[in-house]
């Protein structure tokens, strides 16, 4: 019998993928792995939310911090394996929904485990972890697979599995501890440091034998994009959460139109924003960009989950059962957007190797943040504030689109030009 056109059957050996294939989008299947971290993101903005507006901001941002870090780790490890090694088999595919599964126990465990960090006793973190163990096991998996389906990615593929099962056994010890809140975050800074420098030693390890990781620049791109827009999916269930809130206290006021439009108008600029600067072009050709690059994007993706969670807290002043000021409210919503605002800012220089044209510009539409949480310590009505927050990426926007594009072009050529002519 002939071999399928159509149909692929039975394991194939991860050799892995061409790092210039043609049209190298996402699959379905990791589009249908990203839904998960929909489920994610929701909870622990939504526990970042609730947290802030009972007033125990420390434990609330603590909480989200760690369970952004958690989630979003998780997420890069799987998207670059996945464009250096994805086989489609069917192997590959219960590997993921195994990974899935995992996010979902770690969505599961957040509220526990940001409740015990707010009582100050011993971190309820159970089941959290044991989400994020089946994650990463799921995930040695698939590097051994790697290691033994092509000997020049050896040294990388076992480098990686060694580096996160190191981890994995670190964070099941720290399950069964009895360890307190401090004891807790001195662990995890040093497991963390682990997982963080294992893709660094393996990367470098791999290129010493002659096979790093075969990812594929434009499709890296392409997830990281993806993942972008489903952490402002947050920004957008914010919006939703804080209208229902409002009108249901007081009806279609001015407030509520204006929190309604600000909030959408929010969404996109900082959707608008992010897509400003073209990143595969210069990945694909100074593949030494990755890793400051993807790094940063941790405080990307928490940055933009934030903002949804601060829009959401916009609900909670109207709520008779919180006291939450307007003070609070935009505080909640100014720092993120300065974070993304800041995040992207450096990644644009680190990845054209110089600061934008329009640096100044750029700088100073951060004061627009911090001048909203100035007047609504004023005491000016809450869409004021709101509306500042909004006016900084939005006249990042307006400086791009009446010709900031042009300097913004002609830095990224220049980047691309000098990394063919490098050696």
């Amino acid at each position: 019998m002939s071999a399928s056109t159509y149909y692929q059957h039975g394991l194939r050996r991860m050799t892995g993928r061409s790092t210039d294939e043609p049209h190298r989008a996402a699959t379905p299947l990791e589009l249908f792995f990203d839904l998960t971290f929909v489920a994610a993101f929701g909870v622990a903005g939504e526990q970042l939310a609730h947290g802030v507006a009972e007033g125990h901001v420390g434990a609330a941002v603590a909480g989200f911090a760690f369970a952004m870090l958690a989630i979003v780790w998780a997420w890069i490890n799987y998207s670059w394996f996945a464009s250096a090694f994805d086989t489609d088999d069917w192997l590959f595919r219960v590997l993921t929904m195994v990974q899935m599964a995992g996010v979902i126990v770690l969505a599961i465990g957040l509220p526990e485990m940001l409740a015990s960090l707010d009582h100050g006793e011993r971190v309820s973190n159970e089941v959290m972890v044991a989400g994020y163990v089946v994650m990463r096991v799921a995930a040695i998996a698939q590097w051994l697979r790697a290691a033994r389906g092509n000997p020049r990615h050896r040294k990388v593929a076992t480098t990686y599995a060694w580096y996160i099962g190191i981890a994995q056994v670190g964070w099941v010890v720290l399950i069964l501890l009895p360890v307190g809140l401090w004891a807790f975050c001195v662990a995890a800074v040093v497991l963390l440091v682990i997982e963080w420098s294992g893709p660094v030693i393996a990367e470098y390890k791999g290129a010493l034998h002659g096979g790093g990781t075969p990812w594929h620049a434009h499709h890296i791109a392409e997830r990281y994009s993806l993942l972008a827009i489903i952490a402002l999916g947050e920004t957008v269930l914010g919006t939703l959460a804080a209208a229902q809130a409002i009108t249901t206290a007081e009806g279609w006021s001015f407030t509520s139109v204006m929190v309604i439009a600000l909030g959408v108008v929010l969404s996109f600029a900082l959707w608008w924003t992010y897509f400003l600067v073209p990143s595969a072009p210069i990945l694909a050709v100074r593949r030494s960009k990755a890793f400051p690059w993807g790094y940063g994007h941790l405080l990307v993706f928490a940055s933009i989950a934030a903002v949804g969670a601060g829009l959401h807290v916009i609900g909670y002043v109207y709520d008779d059962h919180y006291e939450v000021g307007t003070l609070t409210v935009i505080t909640a919503i100014a720092v993120p957007v300065i974070v993304f605002m800041v995040s992207l800012y450096l990644l644009h220089a680190w990845l054209v190797s110089s600061f934008p044209k329009n640096s100044l510009v750029q700088t100073g539409t951060l004061l627009l943040p911090v001048l909203a949480i100035v007047v609504a310590a004023a005491g000016a009505p809450l869409w004021v504030g709101l509306l500042l927050v909004v006016l900084s990426p939005v006249l990042i926007v307006l400086s791009f689109e009446r010709g900031a594009w042009r300097a913004l072009e002609a830095q990224v050529s220049r980047a691309v030009e000098a990394a063919r002519v490098s050696p």
